[in-house]
């Protein structure tokens, strides 16, 4: 269950638990529940993050410089500082490397990337997970996901109007729940994933931890596919009126996207075909 719909599970009005009970009763952090429905901002603002996550997406090399002049080009007269601003708010940067510029969570470890030269041959071997802006009329929330490696396969996801680790977490628990656990779990160095609250959760299943080198999203690169995927083919098409909204529709195209929809690079077979096509034969 997501947190959008724990959170509508909730009965204010319940005769006999309070709130702080039934946010228990189901697994849902309190602060989950009492998070506004949605982040606000304004019209010109969002007009511009559109643009800036379609950019992106499209050249995710871009830094503020080359976002700043692609936005002129399109005739917004906007600074640098302001684009850093947008760009901080969806939890974007370049992925071209930088010296000395992100400073790193100083209560958080930073574990070493596990990947580099490792043949991924089955999966539940490494699994992954990154964050992803989305746009909405007023506002705007962020998507994570769970994804093994090795064959595509989204294991979970999870809508959140904030930046904060629960929803990374409670993601994390269902696939663990539903999926076990694999060997390797990859993500970014971002603070939702070094977070305590997180990386407890990797230890507890002993599952080794695996983050990307600074700068270097394509160390996530599979991931990094899938948002594309998402976005050109559902996002982009489409003008969601709420956060429910979304998350129907999003749970249409990961059942698309897990079960129809092949890839060239997996022989033209979908993902849930390779992931438990691989599990049954190892059962046998």
């Amino acid at each position: 269950m997501s947190v959008a719909e724990k959170r509508a599970c909730i009965e204010p009005a319940h005769k006999s638990l309070s709130i702080q009970q039934q946010c228990k009763l189901i697994n849902l952090p309190r602060s989950s529940y009492y998070r506004p429905e949605m982040v606000l901002d304004s019209t010109e603002n969002l007009a511009l993050m559109r643009l800036i996550d379609e950019e992106y997406t499209k050249h995710p090399f871009f830094g503020s410089r080359q976002m700043r002049d692609f936005l002129r080009q399109n005739g917004y007269k906007i600074n640098r500082k302001r684009v850093q601003r947008l760009m901080r708010k969806m939890g974007i940067q370049s992925i071209a490397p930088k010296p000395n510029t992100s400073k790193r969570h100083p209560g958080h470890k930073i574990y070493p990337y596990l990947l580099r030269n490792l043949d991924v041959l089955c999966p539940n071997q490494v699994w992954c997970s990154d964050i992803t802006y989305i746009r909405l009329p007023g506002g705007f929330v962020y998507l994570t996901a769970v994804m093994d490696w090795y064959s595509r396969y989204v294991l979970s996801w999870e809508v959140s109007v904030t930046m904060d680790s629960d929803f990374c977490v409670s993601a994390l628990e269902s696939a663990l729940r539903q999926h076990g656990q694999p060997d390797i779990f990859n993500t970014d160095q971002g603070a939702q994933y070094t977070s305590n609250d997180f990386t407890d959760k990797l230890k507890d299943a002993e599952v080794l931890i695996s983050m990307d080198g600074k700068g270097r999203a394509m160390d996530n690169i599979f991931i990094e596919r899938l948002w594309r995927s998402v976005k050109y083919e559902e996002i982009y098409l489409k003008e969601y009126e709420s956060v429910r909204e979304l998350t129907d529709c999003l749970k249409v195209y990961f059942d698309f996207y897990n079960n129809e929809r092949t890839h060239s690079s997996l022989g033209a077979k979908t993902p849930s075909e390779i992931y438990w096509g691989c599990m049954q034969r190892a059962a046998a």
